[in-house]
């Protein structure tokens, strides 16, 4: 079946990174956009990882252009912004596809995992949300509106339900 220590991705600044590295961390992968009505969820994204990091949350970004162009920096433009706008300090990763013939693996695996509204597998729209167990097992899919805030306690048992 698989885990998403099997996969690795690029950083931002071109670093491989294999998912292995979070072993033993509940990871929060969402797909990102700059330019995007659900930016602003960046604020609670940070905001879960500044509080449940120490816990053993992390969340991982992958910025994407797929969704109305709404991520059409570079890789440093794109980390400039997450800084600077909203004091990003969670793993960013390089622009990635999510869908179409060019999906990441790491997102092709994510999606055969968990499918989304009415069993689709595609992505619909910037800041999917994947909630990866401590084992590295996809445990839920929430959409786009799903804010950040709202996945506390969802994190919270995994983090303790799992030690």
């Amino acid at each position: 079946m698989g885990t998403i220590y099997d996969y690795s991705a690029a950083t931002l600044d071109g670093n491989d990174v294999a998912l292995s590295d979070y072993a033993g961390r509940v990871v929060l992968i969402v797909n990102t956009a700059s330019k995007c009505g659900f930016t602003p969820q960046y604020a609670g994204l940070e905001a879960l990882y500044e509080s449940l990091s120490p816990q053993g949350l992390t969340v991982l970004g992958f910025p994407c252009n797929q969704f109305g162009g709404q991520e059409p920096g570079s890789e440093s433009e794109i980390g400039a912004f997450c800084v600077k706008n909203y004091g990003v300090s969670f793993p960013m990763f390089a622009k990635i596809d999510v869908n179409g013939a060019h999906t990441h693996p790491l997102y092709r695996f994510l999606k055969q995992q968990k499918k989304g509204l009415l069993g689709t597998g595609r992505i619909k729209w910037n800041f999917t949300k994947f909630l990866v167990d401590r084992a590295g097992k996809v445990a839920a899919r929430y959409a786009p509106f799903k804010k950040p805030e709202a996945l506390g306690n969802p994190i919270k048992r995994l983090l303790v339900a799992s030690r």
